[in-house]
């Protein structure tokens, strides 16, 4: 399944990347979320549940945020690997994350 995925940061500030069924054929699920948890270590992501149990949303949401707005701007490979990792964690056709909002939809 193809997805898009949104990352937005506010008004006038989102940006959208399409992922082929292709792009992440061979990306399982679980191999995604080592992806991420990897990256949420790597950008010390502060958890936001008081009992530290990291969600798999809370994961996206951490990563996109202190992985920062830039790396969304330059669409490089830093980029194209989040959105892979999304696309097959959450194998939705459409996923957007609001940043400034915290939410994932």
């Amino acid at each position: 399944m193809s997805s898009t995925i949104i990352i937005s940061f506010g008004a006038e500030r989102e940006y959208s990347f399409n992922v082929s069924a292709e792009a992440i054929q061979d990306l399982t699920k679980e191999a995604a979320q080592a992806w991420l948890a990897q990256e949420f270590e790597a950008l010390e992501c502060v958890p936001t549940n008081p009992v530290g149990k990291i969600l798999l949303v809370d994961m996206i949401l951490n990563v996109a945020k202190y992985g920062g707005e830039e790396r969304f701007k330059a669409q490089g490979e830093w980029v194209q690997r989040f959105v892979n990792a999304v696309a097959a964690s959450l194998k939705r056709a459409v996923v957007r994350i609001d940043v400034r909002e915290f939410v994932v939809g």
